[in-house]
């Protein structure tokens, strides 16, 4: 165990999923373990923050916390006040499915790390690519590997890292590598019904086409067997267009 440092747990799945009992168990060796998850599946909740009505948290067992919201108030709510001193690390995962290239976008697990972030917290979002054969244990392993080498070695200041594990046994694992974010392919198709009352409703969520077959990204690495790790940087100002949209400045009054 590393010196004394608390270590914060979350995730979108909600705080019985396997994924983040697998996470918390691999974190036991490097530091004393919080955990702090939504009550139940937020999956896509982004970076959502609950303002428009009070939250409720729920103590499961010591050091284990329920909160009906969302993965950013988990995170939130952690380091402002549920735990008894500021962690040295959140891990959010393990995520039941990729958070690749666009996914980023809409993921609370890589929301949660984001927060942590926000927070000046060094931070690891972790998913595992499976549709529904769930082995944990590799991603798992790569989590605390990976954890403790952050500790050790802080991240750049507002950065963290998403890491995806292909869901094949340990031995078949190809490598590791730092990727860059890729780009998914969709179709536009979303499903219209009706309800017992004749009114129509839908459900979100078109069809996965694939994503765009480019060296060095997340997608790549993922399709040759191997572990991603994408540096994820908060600041989003596209540095290029500073200079290439001078000409928009108005001049005021």
């Amino acid at each position: 165990m590393l010196d004394a440092v608390i270590i914060l747990v979350s995730n979108d799945d909600g705080v019985n999923s396997q994924g983040i009992h697998a996470l918390a168990a691999a974190a036991e060796s490097l530091g004393e373990v919080y955990v702090v998850a939504p009550d139940r599946e937020q999956s896509a909740a982004s970076h959502s923050l609950t303002l428009h009505r009070p939250l409720r948290v729920e103590e499961l067992s010591p050091r284990r916390f329920a909160v009906d919201g969302t993965p950013t108030d988990c995170v939130n709510l952690a380091v402002c006040g549920l735990l008894p001193e500021r962690p040295g690390l959140v891990l959010s995962g393990i995520n039941k499915g990729a958070n690749l290239g666009d996914d980023i976008t809409y993921s609370g697990t890589v929301s949660a790390a984001m927060e942590g972030t926000l927070f000046g917290i060094p931070s690891i979002a972790v998913s595992l690519v499976a549709g529904d054969a769930y082995d944990f244990g590799p991603a798992a392993a790569c989590a605390a590997a990976l954890a403790r080498r952050v500790l050790q070695a802080p991240l750049a200041e507002h950065t963290l890292l998403n890491v995806n594990v292909p869901a094949v046994p340990r031995a078949e694992i190809t490598g590791c590598y730092v990727t860059r974010q890729g780009k998914r392919r969709f179709s536009d198709a979303f499903v219209e019904k009706r309800d017992p009352r004749g009114k129509k409703y839908y459900w979100i969520g078109g069809g996965e086409l694939g994503f765009v077959n480019e060296p060095g990204t997340d997608f790549a690495a993922i399709h040759a067997g191997a572990i991603s790790i994408t540096p994820i940087h908060l600041d989003l100002t596209h540095v290029p267009s500073l200079d290439a949209l001078g000409h928009l400045a108005l001049e005021w009054p």
